[in-house]
């Protein structure tokens, strides 16, 4: 009779345990639906942005400073999902990658995606290795690629469109369009004015967005008037660590998004911000 209880106490539990992963699948399945999710992790003063499409492929661009970026995943992640179809470093600068080799050492990526630009520092080193270890494919990304994430949803990477391997890097950035129907989140890294100056020349009015994530941290080096203008969002997006040594975001900047309408919401006040979109409309959730 022991044995008997034994063994059905045991066969609870196994019951329980896979009902609970069932749940919470179902749960986290409910919450995507057709719709694009983009998230602005809290990591600090650097940048991570996570995203996924209707189709539930995930892209993550950018890892922020160091492993904090782990943290912040499991928040907007399934705990049980160990897998990103994409990792894009916009460039080699340690606030932006120095989380990147954790990321691949601890989930499975299909693609890495990187400007093509090299930096002598001990987290390009890491992500070098990580990179390598990981077995991951490896894409030089360029002006003209496009990225299907599916369900409707698509990554268009709007520069580097030449050799970035020897330039400064943050004129390197990768800018990448993140577009899902009728919306569209601008994501610049830290691409300076002149860059900003350049695209507007290229792509004019095709640069409008829903949401962009304001360049280089809110820093006065970037965030260009006229990109501004042509760029038009509804939200500003500005990851920057509370009281940082940079004084980032800078008034000028502030000042200047207010200026073009733009709802400015920083990662050091609200922490993780992240937007829904339908495809005709982007809303911005707790």
């Amino acid at each position: 009779m022991k044995s008997f209880r034994k063994n059905a106490k045991w066969h609870i539990l196994i019951v329980l345990f896979f009902a609970n992963i069932f749940i919470w699948h179902a749960v986290f399945a409910g919450v995507g639906g057709d719709v694009l999710t983009v998230a602005f992790l809290d990591v600090g003063q650097g940048d991570a942005i996570f995203i996924e499409a209707p189709s539930g492929h995930q892209m993550l661009v950018d890892g922020g400073p160091n492993k904090k970026v782990l943290a912040e995943l499991s928040k907007v992640m399934p705990f049980y999902d160990r897998s990103l179809d994409v990792v894009l470093a916009t460039h080699p600068d340690h606030d932006h990658i120095g989380g990147l080799s954790a990321v691949l050492s601890r989930f499975d990526v299909d693609i890495f995606m990187e400007s093509g630009n090299r930096a002598d520092t001990g987290a390009y080193n890491a992500l070098t290795l990580a990179v390598e270890e990981s077995g991951v494919e490896e894409i030089i990304a360029r002006r003209h690629m496009r990225i299907d994430l599916g369900g409707g949803a698509y990554g268009h990477i709007l520069f580097p469109d030449r050799d970035v391997s020897a330039v400064e890097s943050n004129t390197a950035s990768i800018i990448v369009m993140i577009t899902y129907g009728e919306t569209a989140f601008l994501l610049t890294g830290d691409a300076p004015r002149s860059v900003e100056r350049y695209l507007a020349s290229l792509y004019g009015a095709s640069l409008g967005a829903d949401v962009l994530k304001a360049g280089h941290h809110g820093s006065r080096t970037s965030t260009d008037e006229l990109f501004l203008g042509y760029a038009a969002p509804s939200y500003a997006v500005i990851s920057a660590g509370k009281d940082n040594r940079y004084g980032h975001p800078h008034t000028e900047v502030l000042e200047l998004l207010e200026r073009f309408g733009a709802e400015i919401i920083q990662t050091s006040e609200s922490g993780t911000v992240i937007f829904k979109s339908d495809g005709k409309r982007v809303e911005r959730h707790p």
